[in-house]
């Protein structure tokens, strides 16, 4: 029998509210980067690059196009009419946190306005509301790849200092209207991947810079501009909401030396600092000196304004947050070795670990490493809030037979508890991703699917939309009801 759980555990479910509201152009929403992101179904879905480089004239087609067959976000799972059926659902598998995000456009539609939408604040009134009825906790994420879209256009996005004054009256806005209805936030969806996609987290058109030297300085100039306005935001919520907490978001990759080779051990410790620095830079309010000598050596000059550096050491986050999905490993030399592109950045496969449908390596222990890693650098609490398994479903006479989904999630709490219970990590709780079926953010599909339940739709938005219970829904009722004792333990060995 596995030990049960904190007493206080938050136990649920996370979503982005790009891939699943749908509504796109209702109650005055305005165009988001999300919203221009097409699903291409004839292209290999394991390469991510095809899905994530958007030119300007691909966001000239879809500003004339109301299609919603292959921009697909612009359908998700329609909550935005189906919410409360659906956390009517969250309830009876005994959620006591669910994580949701705002979208921007709906509440700023172009992102500079001085008036916020007033139907956009009344939809997530309403989704509070709900979930409040149940005793679910909202944790709030406010930027998940939904900035609007004329602020990417007009201004370049985050690459504009103007960002931190829209992005800081957004947040004031909501922070003020739900103040008495959300506790946890985060700040920015895993913040470290503006490196990798500079369009979808920092609204930066490729073409719209002369030449590759200028865009990679505008995606560091976007990436101190979010810490300024991550920090202003916590300030915020802090100041407007008493006993708020507020949280920071990385993508966990963590990374093994492929050998024992000092090159490769060392390839292993820089490859991290790629996502350290972003963690690094929100808990402890300043920038490490490795990233800093990063940027001198390669001549990145950041504008800095007066008080930004202040700004950031006043205000680090309560917690972080995290994704973790997989593991890599590092090499100092990667000529013919087999190489991953299956996640959100090409990496190394490990030998000993095997792969989901779409190239992620299934690697369990690697979350208790993970949280180990993370609790030893930070002794702040953690949180995990994405985390699971896309998979391709099949529904055989209303019956969705998913035990390949229970095994992984299993064996993946497990190791939460075992960090929890054998190396004294603090927790604050753990919400699977995509606890209902959506929009995968990569390939922009259904197929690729996550969820406690099933959404009757498919890649293209055919469908009923109608919900059913996967085997996985009733299994996580238990573990929630349990509070993790009916986890399966680990097998010794």
């Amino acid at each position: 029998m596995s030990k049960p759980f904190p007493d206080n555990f938050l136990w649920g479910g996370a979503t982005a509210a790009n891939q699943m509201e749908g509504a796109w152009d209702s109650d005055g929403k305005g165009l988001c980067v999300a919203d221009v992101c097409l699903f291409k179904p004839n292209v290999d879905q394991t390469n991510m690059s095809q899905h994530w480089n958007i030119t300007s004239e691909d966001i000239e087609a879809a500003k004339k196009s109301k299609d919603t067959t292959y921009y697909s976000k612009r359908h998700g799972i329609d909550f935005y009419h189906h919410y409360k059926e659906d956390i009517k659902l969250f309830a009876e598998m005994g959620f006591k946190v669910f994580r949701l995000s705002i979208a921007w456009s709906r509440i700023f539609p172009n992102g500079d306005e001085l008036v916020p939408n007033e139907a956009g604040l009344k939809f997530y009134d309403e989704v509070f509301d709900e979930l409040a009825r149940y005793g679910i906790e909202p944790l709030v994420t406010m930027s998940h790849y939904e900035q609007p879209l004329y602020f990417s256009e007009k201004y370049d996005g985050w690459a504009a200092r103007e960002s931190i004054d829209f992005f800081t009256r957004y947040v004031e806005v909501i922070c003020e209207r739900y103040k008495k209805k959300v506790k946890y936030w985060i700040t920015f969806n895993e913040i470290d991947s503006i490196i990798r996609h500079p369009f979808m987290s920092g609204g930066l058109i490729r073409d719209h810079f002369t030449d590759e030297e200028s865009y990679q300085q505008a995606i560091y100039q976007a990436m101190h501009h979010q810490f300024v306005a991550s920090a202003l935001a916590t300030k915020i919520c802090h100041e407007k909401i008493p006993g708020a907490q507020v949280g920071c978001m990385i993508t966990k990759q963590t990374y093994y030396p492929l050998t024992s080779k000092p090159e490769d051990v060392l390839s292993a410790q820089l490859d991290a600092r790629e996502l350290f620095a972003f963690s690094d830079t929100q808990v402890f309010g300043e920038y490490p000196a490795y990233l800093l000598k990063r940027y001198e050596n390669e001549g990145i000059q950041l504008a800095v304004a007066e008080d930004d550096f202040k700004i950031m050491k006043e205000n680090a986050v309560d917690f972080v947050s995290f994704s973790y999905y997989s593991s890599s490993c590092s090499a100092f030399d990667k000529t013919g070795l087999d190489i991953n592109e299956g996640n959100t950045a090409t990496t190394i496969k490990n030998p000993y670990l095997s792969a989901t449908d779409w190239g992620w390596q299934i690697d369990p222990l690697g979350m208790r490493i993970s949280l180990i890693e993370l609790y030893d650098r930070y002794r702040k609490p953690l949180f995990v809030v994405e985390n699971g398994l896309g998979a391709k479903d099949e529904m055989i006479d209303g019956i969705i037979k998913d035990d390949y989904r229970i095994n992984y999630m299993n064996d993946h709490i497990v190791q939460i508890s075992e960090a929890i219970n054998q190396d004294g990590v603090e927790v604050l709780g753990y919400t699977s991703w995509g606890c209902i079926d959506l929009i995968s953010n990569s390939t922009n599909q259904m197929e690729k699917r996550y969820g406690f339940i099933y959404v009757d739709v498919d890649d293209f938005g055919r469908g009923s939309y109608k919900r059913y219970k996967k085997s996985s829904f009733y299994w996580y009722k238990e573990i929630i009801a349990t509070n993790g004792i009916a986890l399966k333990p680990l097998v010794e060995v």
